[in-house]
């Protein structure tokens, strides 16, 4: 069973900004979640590939050792631009070859061969072998793995070389979800022999980029590997920006101290938006903005409780006040995984229904509850909430801690009622799989559907055992999905190839060219 890692989702704050209302600044439009435009302009045929292109990221990570520190920050920068896996995902978060440049499946689903580039080499000039990719599986994979990611191959069982370009993967069981665990950090393929104790001060990747520095707190900086193995950057230079604030990133943008605004926030786009000098884009997210409701213990562990607060919650009014770029959902999958359902009708917003629900727990009285929010996420959230349980007659205590607290508290010692998080990774509907996961959700029905998915003999049968557990989760109140997020991007004239979906797991940086002036 694959489990989420905690710390990814302290690296949410780039998508969350482009929903977080503020209270200065220049507004933009009535709906400012509908800015932006989902197709940009086409490569010039004259480019600039010297330039150097400057991006604003919001949260820097703490190290660069990708195969031991977890966090969302490192996914983002470091995968398909330093390193390379076997495989990778596209735009539309669709495995693609990378490393690898096919794969074939044996007909029982038991055993995978990849066929290496036999042109790959690392950032050293060694070239990439089967004995290098065997060896990085191996030690995702090995007892007492420190990788991250490491539960994506928990079905692997063999790893083995046919010969310098062919590596061999065989399973325990059927894994239809084994070619995706391999695009994440699990699949990244190292030199043989790496000390992973390394990597916190510099690299030997595969990709198209290599490090060039490190301005801790401030920006880390790529240049073109023009030795790259397969197509060569468009742009000799790349710097990440970090910068949290929603105002002096504008500010940035605005003076052309940056080229590209990832998160940009949606009530501030007024400089950017008809403008001939700035695009803005539109991009999905597989960002699951959930309030947690403790199934475990305490008056949430009553699923009328849990049906109430739902209820209580009107999720396009939420959506609204944090500027538009968001989506309703209604259960645990977000519309660009595998097994998506329109859910929202399920304990859809009805006050007096949640009334009803409270009355028949026993709480016709009143209802005090306290939620954890961690102090990333805005403050509008809480007031919000508090707002909205208060008309039904739930007194809601916000109790803003910092994300290491929230950690503490609420992920490992499962010590809370409410609690709101982002949930940033894709497919991770396993999490209401597991009894001790934080939610404290278990149903055994739900096990089932979900382990018979993972070994389904198709992506058809798969979807509709991940459909079926997704409803039941949705029906049983387990969690209250307040929104899927969009993250908005601002771009200057002249920049091309921006990645524009799920920008906050990985963003990949081949594709962007500067037109030559």
């Amino acid at each position: 069973m694959r489990r989420s890692t905690a710390l990814r989702l302290a690296a949410t704050t780039t998508v969350l900004v482009g929903l977080a209302a503020t209270g200065c600044g220049t507004g933009a439009a009535d709906s400012p979640g509908d800015a932006g435009q989902t197709s940009q302009a086409a490569q010039p045929d004259a480019i600039d590939t010297a330039a150097t292109v400057d991006v604003r990221l919001v949260l820097e990570p703490t190290s660069l050792d990708i195969a031991g520190t977890a966090g969302a920050a490192l996914d983002q920068i470091l995968l398909d631009n330093i390193y390379e896996g076997l495989l990778t995902r596209d735009e539309e978060n669709k495995v693609r070859p990378s490393l690898a440049t096919g794969f074939e499946e044996s007909p029982d689903g038991l055993t995978y061969t990849f066929r290496l580039a036999k042109n790959a080499a690392f950032h050293d000039g060694t070239k990439v072998t089967a004995a290098d990719a065997v060896w990085s599986l191996r030690q995702v994979t090995a007892a007492g793995s420190t990788n991250p990611d490491a539960a994506a191959l928990a079905s692997v069982k063999r790893v083995t070389a046919a010969d310098e370009h062919t590596v061999v993967v065989e399973l325990a069981h059927r894994d239809t979800g084994f070619p995706w665990g391999l695009t994440g950090r699990a699949g990244i393929v190292f030199k043989r022999g790496t000390d992973f104790s390394s990597l916190a001060a510099k690299e030997n990747g595969t990709g198209p980029f290599k490090l060039a520095g490190w301005k801790r707190g401030s920006s880390i900086t790529f240049v073109r590997d023009d030795a790259y193995w397969g197509t060569k950057a468009r742009v000799a230079k790349v710097v990440f920006h970090y910068i949290k604030d929603d105002n002096a990133a504008n500010n940035t943008q605005r003076t052309g101290q940056t080229d590209i605004e990832t998160g940009a926030n949606a009530t501030l786009l007024q400089p950017f938006t008809d403008n001939p000098d700035h695009t803005v884009l539109r991009g999905d997210t597989t960002d699951k903005f959930t309030l947690a409701l403790n199934n475990a213990e305490g008056p949430t562990k009553d699923v009328r409780v849990r049906r109430a607060v739902r209820r209580a919650v009107d999720k396009a009014g939420l959506i609204k006040i944090l500027g538009g770029a968001g989506k309703p959902v209604g259960g645990p999958i977000p519309p660009s995984d595998p097994g998506y359902e329109d859910l929202t009708s399920i304990d859809a917003y009805d006050p007096a229904g949640a009334k009803k629900l409270l009355q028949q727990a026993g709480y016709g009285d009143g209802l005090k509850l306290t939620v954890q929010i961690p102090t990333i996420y805005p403050a509008e959230i809480g007031d919000y909430l508090a707002s909205q349980l208060k008309q039904v007659g739930i007194q809601l205590s916000v109790r803003s801690v910092e994300f290491q607290t929230w950690l503490d508290a609420v992920y490992t010692k499962h010590d809370y009622q409410l609690s709101v998080v982002d949930h940033a990774e894709a497919r991770d509907l396993n999490n209401f799989a597991n009894p001790d996961y934080y939610f404290g959700y278990d149903n055994a029905d739900v096990r089932t559907w979900y382990a018979a998915a993972q070994t389904a003999e198709g992506d058809g049968a798969r979807d509709a055992l991940l459909r079926k557990a997704a409803r039941q989760v949705s029906e049983n109140a387990a969690a209250d999905w307040l929104f899927v997020s969009q993250t908005l991007t601002v771009v200057r004239d002249g920049v091309t190839g921006v990645p524009r979906n799920f920008t906050s797991n990985r963003y990949r940086l081949t594709d962007l060219a500067v037109a030559k002036k």
